[in-house]
C-alpha cells in the first residue's frame, strides 16, 4: 500500500507542476487562459515564426553534438562480452503471428478507402498499433524467453490506461506551442475523447515493449553496458538547478512559443528527474555512475523507431495529423520535418521514466528487471 501512495503522491506532484505551469505563465502574461483550454481544440492561434536556415543548422549541431559520440560508439568495434540477458530457443510465438497479420490488415484498411468500411476508416490507428504491440513482445519473447504480455500482464494492462493519461498531457503541452494538430472528421468533444483516447493507450506499451527487445540485443549491450561513467560532484546542487529552469522554461512555453518549444519534450523529463534526484530516489540515469547506458540508448532508439512507424502510418491515413514547427520546418520525412525526430529521443526516456514508476507499485520480474 505505501508504495500505491507513494506514487499517487508523486502523480498529484507533478501534475500540479506540469499542468498548472503553463497555465500560470500565460496567465501573467495576459493572454485569454480559455484559448488553451477549448476542447476539441480547433483555434490556430500561434503564429509561428518562418523557417531560418541559421535557426536549422544551429539546432542540428546542438542534435548532432548531443548523439554523435553515442552513434560513433554504436557503430565502432567492440571487443564481444558476455550477454547478461539469457538466449532463448523459442520460435517466433503463434500470437505473434496473429499480430502480425492483424498489422497487415490494419495497414491496408489505413492506406485504402473501401466504401464498405468507411464508418471504421477514421479508427485504424488503434488496430495498426495493437498489432506492433503483439508483435514487438513476439520478437522478446522468441529472443529471451520473456516479454511483458505475458510475464508481466498486470505491469501490461496497466500500462494502457496510464498511456491513454500520459499522451493526453502532451496534448495538452501542444495547446501552448501548437505544433501539431489534426485533420479528418469532425468528433463532438465526447467523440473526440474517446476516439482519441484509445490509440493514445497504445503509446507506451509500443515504446517500452520494444525498449525491453532492444535491451536484449548483444550490440547494445556489448557497447553500452560499460560505456563512459558520468559522475557528477554534486547532484542535487545540479537537480535543483535544473528545476528551477526546466519549471522557468515550462512555464514560458506558451509565452514564447517559436522559442521555447523544444522544452516541451525536455522541460516534463527535467523536472521529474530533478524531483527524483532531491528526494535521494534511484533514476533513469542512476547506472550511468557505473557506466551502464544501455537502458538508456535502448528507451531513446525504442521511441525514435516508433516515431518512424507513427509518421509513416500517418502519412496516408484518413484521420491524421500534421506538423507546423517554427523556424526549423523543412526536408519532411513522411510528415514531420528532419530535425522534429530528434524530439523522440528525450520522449523514449520520459516513457522509460512513467514505466519505472510504474514498477514501484507492480513491482518488474524477468531480465529487463534490473535495468532501472
Amino acid at each position: 500500500m505505501s508504495g500505491i501512495i507513494r506514487f499517487l503522491v508523486k502523480f498529484v506532484i507533478l501534475a500540479v507542476m506540469l499542468l498548472g505551469l503553463p497555465l500560470l505563465g500565460i496567465w501573467m502574461a495576459g493572454y485569454p487562459v480559455s484559448d488553451y483550454l477549448e476542447f476539441p481544440p480547433q483555434t490556430r492561434y500561434v503564429r509561428h515564426a518562418p523557417f531560418s536556415g541559421l535557426a536549422f543548422v544551429i539546432q542540428g549541431f546542438l542534435i548532432a553534438a548531443c548523439t554523435a559520440p553515442l552513434i560513433i560508439r554504436a557503430f565502432k568495434p567492440h571487443p564481444k562480452i558476455a550477454s547478461k540477458i539469457r538466449r532463448s530457443s523459442e520460435p517466433f510465438p503463434p500470437w505473434g503471428w496473429l499480430g502480425l497479420m492483424l498489422g497487415i490488415a490494419a495497414w491496408i484498411l489505413a492506406w485504402t478507402r473501401f466504401g464498405w468500411f468507411t464508418a471504421l476508416q477514421p479508427h485504424t490507428f488503434t488496430p495498426l498499433w495493437i498489432a506492433f504491440i503483439i508483435v514487438i513482445n513476439g520478437f522478446c519473447f522468441r529472443q529471451t524467453g520473456y516479454c511483458m504480455l505475458l510475464c508481466r500482464p498486470v505491469f501490461f494492462l496497466l500500462l494502457f490506461p496510464i498511456s491513454a493519461a500520459f499522451w493526453w498531457f502532451f496534448e495538452f503541452l501542444n495547446r501552448f506551442v501548437q505544433n501539431w494538430y489534426y485533420i479528418g472528421p469532425e468528433f463532438s468533444a465526447w467523440e473526440y475523447f474517446w476516439y482519441a483516447t484509445l490509440p493514445f493507450a497504445t503509446v507506451l506499451p509500443a515504446v517500452l515493449g520494444l525498449r525491453d527487445w532492444l535491451m536484449s540485443t548483444r550490440r547494445l549491450q556489448q557497447r553500452f553496458d560499460h560505456f563512459k561513467p558520468l559522475q557528477l560532484r554534486s547532484p542535487k546542487i545540479l537537480a535543483a538547478l535544473m528545476l528551477t529552469l526546466s519549471a522557468g522554461g515550462l512555464a514560458g512555453i506558451g509565452v514564447w512559443p517559436n522559442i521555447l518549444f523544444p522544452l516541451l519534450w525536455v522541460a516534463p523529463l527535467l523536472i521529474i528527474l530533478s524531483l527524483q534526484t532531491l528526494m535521494g530516489e534511484r533514476h533513469l540515469l542512476s547506472d550511468l555512475a557505473v557506466g551502464n547506458w544501455t537502458p538508456l540508448i535502448a528507451a531513446a532508439i525504442a521511441a525514435l523507431m516508433c516515431g518512424v512507424f507513427w509518421e509513416m502510418w500517418n502519412v496516408f491515413s484518413l484521420a491524421k495529423w500534421k506538423y507546423s514547427i517554427p523556424l526549423v520546418h523543412r526536408y519532411q520525412i513522411f510528415e514531420m520535418p528532419l530535425l522534429g525526430y530528434a524530439g523522440y529521443l528525450p520522449f523514449g526516456l520520459q516513457c522509460a521514466v512513467v514505466g519505472s514508476l510504474l514498477e514501484g507499485v507492480v513491482p518488474a520480474a524477468g531480465p529487463q528487471a534490473d535495468g532501472f
